[in-house]
Parts: C-alpha cells; structure tokens; sequence
C-alpha cells in the first residue's frame, strides 16, 4: 500500500475550515480485482460518514481503473461546513452515502444531502467495528467498506411530509403528559391542604373544578361558596363538594396553586394550537393521502382519531416499504423476538422499537380490550388469563397492527371476526371441555334438538 499526497484543497464558497488528510489506493496484493474475487461491489462510488455532535469523519471510497482510491477528511457540523461537505462529495462523484442514527446529530447532516445523494441512516448496532480497531478514521472506513458491499441495512426514514406530521404529533404527545404531571402534582398540593376534591369530583381540571381552584389560589376559604361554582350533573353532590373543599390552604400553597394552573392553562392553548397545525397537516394537498389513511383505520376498535393520526405520522401510508406485516410488527417492536441457540428457544422478549408507536399502539390496545363483544377483547381475555395483562396488551397491539397494515395494503375497512371467533376454529374441542366442566359439577349436556319442547 503507497501513500500519495492529497492535492491541495481549494475553499469552498462556504468557507470550509478543514481539508483532506490523505488519499491511499490500494496497488499491492489487497486490489479491488482481489477484493471483488471475495465479494461483490455493489456501490462504486460511495461515503461512510462517522457522526459527532461538533465534527464529522467522511471516508470516500471510489473504484477507478480498477483500483480502490480512498480519500479521508474532517467536517465540522455547522451548516456552512455541511454545505461544503456536500460540494466536495459532489466533485468525487459519490452517489451513496452511509452514516450511524446517532442521537439527533445525524439530523442536520441529513437534511443538507437529503436530495443530493442516497442516503441510508443505519443502527450503530448493525455496524459495529470490529474490537481494537475504535477510531473515527477507521469507523467511517468500515462504513464505506460495508455500504460499497450491500452489507448495511437502512432504518426507515420517512418523507419530509411525514417528518412534519409525525413531528406535530410527537409534540401533542408530550404537551399531553406534561399536563397529566401537572395535574398529578395539583392532586398533591390539594392532599397537602386537606382538600379532597378528587374524591367528589371525576375531573379536578374540569370546567368546574378549575373555576373552584382558581378562587382557592385567589383567597377564597369558604366551603360553600366554593361548591356553588359547580356547574353540570356536579351540582348534584353540593353536599359533598362541601366536606371535601373544608381544608387547611395555607397562602404558600395558595401561590403554587395558582402558578399551578397558569402552566396548565398554557399548556392547554399550546395542544390547541398543534391541534390546528395537525390538521392543517393532514389535509394539506401532498403526494401522501393522510385524510384518508386515518378516517380507514378509525374502522379498528379502540382507535379514535387522535390515535389514528398518531399511528399514520409514525407508519405512512406506503405498506411497501415494510414488506411484511410481521416485519412492521417487528420494527415497531410488538413481535416475539428471536432468540435461538442449539434448537433451543431462549428467550421471545419484545426488541426495541419505535417507542411513539408502541405507546400508542398499548393506549388503543387497552381501549379495545376493554369493549364489549369484539375480537380484540376476546383475544385479550385469553391471554390475560394465561399470560398477564401485560402480555395481553402486546398481543393485542400486534393483531392490531397487523390489520392496519393489511387495511392500508388493500384499501378495505376492518373486518369484525366477533367474540367466538376462538370457539369457532375448533367447535369440537371447546364442546368437549364445556361437557367435562358441566359433568364434574353434576350436569349433562345435550344439544338443542335432543331438549323437548
């Protein structure tokens, strides 16, 4: 292997501060003909790129005159030096670059390439370097190898349109739990102040109960005039709300109360306002049918439209790039894992996946485990009893998965298998447990026709 120094490097118009370190072709016995003879090519012209938060390595890696020339060089992350970074891989003629999903640095690499090049964001898990070889130069070079050799598998990034739903929902989503802590934290203040509005009224940050915490935060002490802003069926439990506003609020938790709700009315007008950015999002005129994606799979038990909006922001609508419903479930991280060794089966615990999903995917699963008379609780009732509730929710967040991405593929609402479905697949089996039950508590069964009239 020779070394020959890089030619000098002239600025880019945005001001690049780094330079290339070196170019190295491979002339003795390591050719790319002896290298190909091993493995096949499949990108000529490619990158690896090792991802920091303040500076980049970019190994470049091209077949000439069959020859491997490589070129190594050092970016910073700011937009001006990611500008030249995508001038200099242009003039190498790159056309496939390859880089690690780390953290959110990755982020403002991708959204200057993106368009310029093929970019594949990989798990740094897939592409571990060998041991003893952890160094950024050798980390990008082992990137560039793996991607000119097919051997690096892309996470799914979606479109810019998506990205901007799922952003939006992701946003909701957060905003959400934030005022569910702030609510847990008002419960407390209120215990604190002997003050036991919970155990009269369903919602204490209702239109009712936020006016009576309100006028605590504002001095009012007395029980009865507290009850009397009441509004509703709530006026139905004057007396109660009467003992239960009977406390002791001193002023410090009068201040806290009311910078309390100050943050939840905050909180409030901003899950309004990405309520309208979200809409405004989903029927906006784009190559990617939202509107109708999320009105069919509301047609699933337990999905409403919020959940439905947040399920399209994190899957799409293109099934395609998936290619199986199993490897959806797979990537979202409600299916068995495979754990194998010696035909032996070790272990099925559930991988990692798209976290956003799985929560909403356990929200709409409990709902739907929870109504009467429909498939999806029947398949939670026999898990749960054989398994745990916990299990059962992820059995059912699978099935329910499973029919979006069929729904989506075919264009066809959901289709209600109903609560015997499981009877039904072996009617023969379930009348001979039924019989065993009824005889050992002394009874016979006997079909319809047998029983006179």
């Amino acid at each position: 292997m020779s070394r020959i120094p890089a030619p000098p490097f002239v600025a880019s118009p945005y001001g690049l501060s780094t330079q290339i370190s070196y170019v190295e072709i491979f002339a003795g016995p390591a050719t790319a003909a002896c290298l190909e003879a091993r493995m096949e090519v499949l990108h000529t012209r490619c990158a690896g790129i090792d991802v920091h938060k303040k500076t980049l390595m970019v190994h470049a890696r091209a077949v000439e005159d069959g020859k491997v020339v490589r070129e190594i060089r050092e970016s910073g992350t700011f937009t001006s030096e990611l500008l030249a970074l995508r001038d200099w891989l242009k003039d190498r003629g790159i056309t496939v670059v390859a880089m690690e999903s780390t953290g959110s640095y990755w982020r403002p690499v991708y959204n200057i390439l993106e368009g310029e090049f093929e970019i594949l964001v990989c798990n740094a898990q897939h592409i571990k370097n060998v041991p003893g070889r952890k160094t950024d130069v050798r980390d990008a070079e082992w990137i560039a190898e793996l991607l000119a050799h097919g051997l690096v598998k892309p996470s799914f990034i979606p479109e810019a349109p998506q990205r901007a739903l799922r952003d939006l929902t992701r946003g909701r989503s957060s905003l959400v739990s934030e005022r569910a802590r702030l609510g847990n934290r008002i419960q407390k203040l209120l215990e604190e102040a002997n003050i036991k509005l919970a155990s009269v009224a369903t919602d204490v940050l209702g239109v009712s109960g936020r006016a009576m915490l309100a006028s605590i935060a504002a001095g009012q002490d007395d029980p009865h005039t507290l009850a009397g802003k009441a509004k509703g069926r709530l006026r139905l439990k004057m007396g109660a709300l009467g003992e239960a506003l009977h406390g002791r609020v001193r002023p410090h938790q009068r201040i806290l109360l009311g910078e309390l709700l100050k943050q939840v009315e905050s909180l409030d007008a901003s899950i309004q306002t990405l309520e309208i950015a979200i809409h405004e999002e989903i029927v906006r005129e784009t190559d990617i049918p939202f509107e109708t994606a999320i009105a069919l799979i509301q047609t699933v038990p337990g999905i409403a439209e919020t959940s439905a909006r947040a399920i399209i922001s994190e899957i799409g609508v293109d099934m395609t790039r998936f290619g199986s419903a199993s490897r959806l479930c797979a990537w979202a991280g409600v299916a068995p894992g495979n754990n194998q060794s010696g035909g032996k089966r070790l272990s099925g615990k559930t991988l990692h996946g798209n976290r956003s999903l799985m929560r909403t995917l356990a929200e709409v699963a409990s709902a739907a485990g929870r109504q009467k008379g429909t498939y999806l609780s029947a398949l939670k009732g026999r898990i749960s009893a054989r398994r745990g509730k916990r299990r059962a929710v992820v059995a059912v967040a699978h099935s329910v998965l499973k029919s979006i991405y069929h729904m989506l593929v075919n264009g066809v609402h959901y289709h209600e298998l109903g609560p015997s479905h499981f009877d039904r697949i072996d009617v023969a089996k379930v009348i001979k447990r039924l019989s065993k039950r009824a005889d050992d508590l002394g009874y016979e069964m006997r079909p319809k026709e047998a029983i006179p009239a």
